[in-house]
């Protein structure tokens, strides 16, 4: 696949990561030749100095046969004209755009990005989708990461293992005889930065980070075997109203009406703005690192803060400060991976990356086949992946142990119809079954063949 990408940030040098490992051809574009030389460094890509919407440009970096164009620099403006320039001048099949103020994305103007209009068939808004990946953390107390797949049928959860959790040095194999009627799979282990694709050997030890699949109706029961029973938060304090916390602060108000919110906000013109457009919420002008507004906001009687500031450093602080003062739980943006291996030791007890939520936001759109979505995990050592099965895919009517799967792939569940089927040894998939499987990033390629529609079906 031929894709260009428009913005050479941290977004753009993350998906260009991810797709460049796969054999694809990438060409970057980005003003900043220092950017684009620290690319050339680092990743198999085509790099070139420019302005992401100037046809020449666009010419130059091969717009003519491109499959797919990926705007994502810091200018909305840019990214739109840039899809405009790829649809009008080079009829690029796929544009997707990262659109951050929120005035473009009001329902009002959903005309704006029409196929006769500016013919962008994929809208990105970072602020709105880090947003919601916290309020699906919020969703399920203890759980450091969530993401619901197959309309909502089945969860993926994060978990970490303590030292109190009930199943810990159990073989794999044995957790269906523990719980016959639970609902769950077990797909990967990260174990001091090694990253585990479980086989039925493999048992969970303290400290591990656990992703398990589930049967959304089994999920308290499922936490629960985990050891994880925190009951959820009614107190929730957001520190930073920039365009995420403001997203969530109407997420909790819209979907959340029984829990309290207070967001405190240092910019007293930003914190009148979002005061006027919040209902329920309380907002307060000051610093969320002063120990008196931390007092202010009654953070000590919140099970939850949610920190999400621009700065890395300061979220950190922060939610380090709100746990002291008695904080139950703190979730934490931060957009350096360096800082991450960090932030467990120190108790913060979730970590939400931007550039990872928006990469596996645009994976889902390039994958191939009739794969539905997406989501990467731990820096992109593998994806859990959604895809439909096909009448032509190998994977019909065999039980899984005898499917020739590639290696480092693991079926988690399979969705038919309102039934979820957790993969066990002799579980046969059948015509568009949703299979939910965890696959190495060394395997993507091969789990997208296995879902491609074959030219013998029609």
């Amino acid at each position: 696949m031929k894709v260009i990408i428009c913005g050479a940030g941290q977004v753009g040098s993350n998906i260009a990561r991810y797709l460049a490992t796969e054999n694809n051809h990438v060409t970057m574009i980005d003003q900043s030749p220092e950017l684009i030389q620290r690319l050339s460094d680092r990743l198999d890509v085509q790099a070139m100095v420019g302005h992401a919407s100037s046809p020449p440009i666009l010419e130059q970096a091969g717009a003519a046969d491109a499959d797919m164009i990926i705007a994502v620099t810091q200018s909305d403006e840019v990214n739109m004209v840039a899809c405009q320039v790829a649809h009008s001048l080079f009829n690029v099949p796929t544009k997707i755009a990262r659109i951050r103020h929120q005035t473009y994305l009001n329902p009002m103007w959903a005309d704006l990005f029409s196929r006769d209009n500016l013919p962008i068939d994929v809208i990105i808004s970072p602020e709105i989708e880090v947003a919601r990946a916290i309020g699906r953390r919020l969703d399920v107390p203890g759980a450091f990461d969530m993401f619901p797949l197959a309309d909502g049928k089945v969860r993926v959860i994060g978990v970490i293992c303590a030292e109190d959790c009930p199943i810990i040095n159990t073989p794999l194999r044995q957790l269906t005889g523990l719980f016959p009627d639970l609902n769950i799979e077990v797909v990967a282990i990260i174990r001091n930065d090694r990253q585990i694709i479980p086989d039925s050997e493999d048992r969970m030890l303290p400290g591990d980070e656990v992703y398990f699949v589930a049967d959304s109706r089994h999920l308290s029961r499922a936490m629960a075997a985990f050891g994880h029973e925190e009951p959820a938060a009614r107190r929730i304090v957001i520190v930073g109203g920039g365009h995420i916390g403001l997203c969530l602060a109407e997420d909790i108000e819209a979907n959340h009406p029984g829990v309290s919110t207070r967001v405190i906000e240092m910019n007293g013109e930003r914190a009148r703005k979002i005061a006027r457009q919040l209902n329920r919420a309380t907002v307060l002008h000051g610093d969320g690192l002063d120990p008196e507004m931390l007092d202010e906001a009654n953070v000590s009687s919140a099970e939850t803060i949610v920190v999400v500031t621009n700065v890395d450093e300061v979220n950190i602080l922060v939610s380090l400060l709100a746990k002291r003062r008695g904080c139950q739980r703190a979730v934490t943006l931060l957009n350096k991976t360096t800082y991450a291996p960090l932030v467990g030791p120190l108790g913060i007890d979730a970590v939400v990356n931007p550039r990872a939520i928006t990469a596996s936001t645009v994976l889902q759109h390039v994958r191939r086949g009739r794969i539905r979505s997406v989501h990467s995990l731990k820096d992109g050592f593998a994806e859990v992946i959604e895809a439909e099965a096909m009448e032509t895919s190998a994977l019909l009517n065999t039980p899984i142990k005898d499917v020739r799967l590639p290696a480092h792939v693991l079926i988690g569940a399979l969705v038919r119809g309102n039934e979820v089927i957790i993969g066990r040894p002799n579980t046969i998939i059948k015509p568009h079954d949703r299979v939910i499987l965890l696959a190495a990033a060394s395997a993507v390629k091969k789990v997208e063949r296995l879902f491609a529609v074959r030219l013998e079906f029609f």
